[in-house]
């Protein structure tokens, strides 16, 4: 039986996949096992829910509600907020856990259950498996007094804004900046700290309506951002995702600025401010060969993990480090947050183009971006990509091919069917070929 988990909690299409009756199972053996250790020490446990704005959000949040609560956990519901929101809330109040209902990126039909622990950080496997464990265990049925109460968190979202002003280094007065929201969980959050912090902004993406998320705006749709950034003559874009954990920018020119370009501008702004702990970076594999050797020539160290933001913030955790993230603008701050901020991103990249004087565009540029092709290889079996000799040999030519200026990475997915090829190279040229010529080889030698 496949695991109920994947690499970001529980996803599925609403009502299809992830039902009432699921939604409910979770919240009830998730409150026996996160609520376990208020119980034990005479507490009723405490639980923050928060959800993006899809239309199914608002039936299955009320179904998680009704789960905690038939459990005998209180419950703060904090309404529509970004998943950063909810995992700094679960810290802020000193919740035993929270709850996120969201599917990020993904389309409105979509949506997510996922679980923060007390301190706001993600789950380790192994509660998630004691959680779906627990969905086959009797529930907690506690009776009159012991039952738990559901009460709106009416403060939740001015805790949040004032975290993130605390969090800026220096005001962003005199810069025009355009937020694009996805018509998510940023919608309101997101153009009022900017504004605060004293830019001027425009705002698109911002009429959420349930079924607009993520549709045509927001950090996978970025050309409503560019041309909003060149129309109205702005200083800098940012596109957030539907719950607001990522992070993309468009430069004055309009031109794309990833998650890799901005890591290495934090990274290197860290560094020169003494703030950047034990002079390292965590990414993951899938990052440009460009913010490595960025790296290399400032003399920060790199670690790679494997791709999914639980793995950064796992490396983060283990060795007490400040900044790590993903190409797609997953980037998290430790000293602020427990899980990537996309409004914490954008805050401190505007912040650094303010006390420096630069534009993104040439702050960006101290990152070279290599070309990068992918090709999903369907139908073969991955179980094979790390064993089969004809691939060793290929990937050891292109490798000695490619030199300092190239990259080879073959990964199986985790899943489907299918192995992911990426080669960087110097020219886009070389890059295509190198890609094609390996692709041919793991459907030819990795046939089911």
């Amino acid at each position: 039986m496949a695991r109920l988990f994947g690499t970001d909690g529980v996803r599925g299409v609403a009502n299809r996949d992830l039902t009432v009756d699921l939604a409910l199972n979770l919240a009830k053996a998730a409150a026996l096992v996160l609520g376990e250790d208020a119980r034990e020490h005479g507490r009723r446990p405490i639980a923050v829910i928060g959800r993006d704005p899809r239309i199914s959000g608002e039936y299955l949040a009320a179904a998680v509600a009704a789960g905690l609560a038939s459990s005998g956990v209180d419950v703060y519901d904090a309404g529509v907020i970004p998943t950063p929101a909810t995992a700094f809330l679960t810290a802020d109040i000193s919740a035993d856990f929270g709850v996120m209902i969201s599917a990020s990126h993904n389309p409105a039909p979509d949506n997510g259950i996922k679980f923060f622990a007390a301190g706001g950080h993600k789950l380790a496997d192994e509660l998630e498996d004691r959680i779906e464990a627990g969905m086959n265990l009797a529930a907690l049925s506690p009776i009159g007094a012991g039952v738990g109460r559901v009460q709106r968190f009416a403060d939740a979202e001015d805790r949040y804004i004032v975290h993130l002003l605390g969090a800026i280094p220096n005001p962003l007065d005199g810069l025009k900046i355009v937020i694009d929201c996805a018509h998510g969980a940023a919608s309101a959050i997101s153009p009022q700290v900017f504004a605060d912090s004293g830019a001027q902004v425009i705002v698109i993406g911002n009429d959420p309506d349930g079924l607009n998320i993520n549709a045509g705006f927001g950090s996978t749709h970025m050309s409503a951002l560019q041309s909003a950034v060149l129309e109205h003559n702005a200083d800098i874009g940012f596109a957030h995702d539907g719950d607001a954990d990522r992070c993309l920018a468009v430069d004055h020119d309009g031109q794309l600025v990833d998650g890799d370009q901005l890591m290495a501008i934090l990274a290197l702004s860290l560094k020169a401010r003494g703030e950047l702990a034990r002079n390292t970076l965590v990414a993951t594999v899938m990052s440009n060969l460009g913010l490595r050797l960025a790296m290399r020539a400032a003399d920060i160290e790199m670690i790679e993990t494997k791709v999914g933001d639980r793995y950064v913030l796992e490396q983060i955790r283990e060795g007490g480090y400040t900044l790590g993230g993903e190409q797609s603008g997953h980037i998290i701050f430790s000293r602020f947050a427990t899980t990537g901020d996309g409004i914490l991103t954008g805050l401190m990249i505007a912040a650094e183009v303010k006390r420096t004087g630069k534009t993104l565009q040439e702050l960006a540029a101290q990152m070279k971006t290599y070309p990068q092709v992918l090709i999903n290889v369907k139908g073969v079996d991955r179980s094979r990509v790390d064993s089969d000799q004809g691939l060793k040999e290929i990937v050891a030519e292109a490798e000695k091919d490619l030199g300092a200026t190239g990259r080879v990475l073959l990964r199986a997915s985790g899943t489907e069917e299918l192995v992911r090829v990426m080669v960087e190279a110097a020219d886009e040229g070389t890059a295509h070929s190198w890609a094609d010529r390996i692709a041919r080889v793991v459907e030819k030698n990795l046939a089911s």
